[in-house]
């Protein structure tokens, strides 16, 4: 049988790029997009000596026909286990500070980019038995995110579709997931100063969240959960946001972005 395929975005760095290398590691072909050429150039040295393949190439997760050309070169035999939908754009300060194009290209980039993928991708995972679809959410969709506010909005989005999208692909046999990790020690957060960071801290690798991904896509791991938080601390923050009263979450985290 041919080695299990897995599918993912914002691979040239962070968790993205750790995500391929311990899949490729563990024997699947990997199809690693991104748009930083010289971040996939590297990226492929790494991995030419891992025991699975891991195929390169540059895709703009914003354009329609490069998802069709690019997707549908790598699953040429039909067949797509496993999509990772984890490109993503930050920023982070006041909102009225971030300038308008900037909120627009993080909509663009954490909201189109995850439609487009999936959108894309559904004949080939459709017709792969045990597929399953992983979004790369976060924490801030648990609640509405000060200094973090369009960012925060795009994961909600990213939520929606991942819970709309798990019910609705259930007759499909796709398996539809997202995972929600809090701050992540990646280039993403080098310039980030804001509150929520200085009271939660940066308790989680690239690595963290790649093992994450890596276990919960395991055969047999399917748990019927749909949000899958990574690390105590959003664990803890998803849990608290599950059993109490709108203003208790606002009060927390009122608190957590208020220093």
């Amino acid at each position: 049988m041919s080695a299990p395929s897995v599918f993912v975005t914002g691979a040239a760095a962070g968790i993205g790029r750790a995500t391929v290398l311990l899949f490729a590691r563990h024997g699947y072909r990997v199809g690693a997009v991104d748009v930083d050429r010289e971040g996939l150039a590297s990226l492929a040295e790494e991995a030419a000596s891992l025991t699975g393949e891991v195929v390169t190439d540059v895709l703009d997760v914003t354009d329609a026909d490069a998802w069709t050309r690019v997707l549908g070169a790598f699953c040429s035999d039909g067949r797509l286990d496993i999509l990772v939908n984890n490109a993503g754009l930050l920023s982070s300060g006041p909102f009225e500070d971030i300038p308008a194009e900037r909120h627009r290209a993080l909509v663009d980039v954490n909201v189109t980019g995850v439609l487009l993928g999936c959108h894309t991708a559904f004949p080939y995972l459709r017709d792969t038995p045990g597929a399953q679809l992983v979004n790369l959410c976060s924490a801030s969709a648990i609640y509405g995110q000060p200094e973090l506010a369009t960012y925060s909005a795009t994961k909600f989005a990213v939520r929606g579709l991942t819970e709309a999208l798990e019910l609705e692909w259930s007759r499909h046999g796709i398996r539809v997931l997202d995972l929600w990790p809090l701050f992540v020690a990646t280039h993403m957060i080098d310039d980030m100063d804001i509150g929520s960071r200085r009271s939660l801290g940066v308790n989680l690798t690239a690595d963290d969240v790649a093992r994450k991904v890596f276990d919960v896509t395991r055969p047999g791991r399917g748990s019927g959960r749909v949000h899958h938080p990574v690390g105590l601390k959003a664990t803890l923050l998803s849990t608290l946001a599950q059993f109490s009263p709108d203003r208790a979450n606002r009060l927390v985290n009122r608190l957590l972005t208020s220093r």
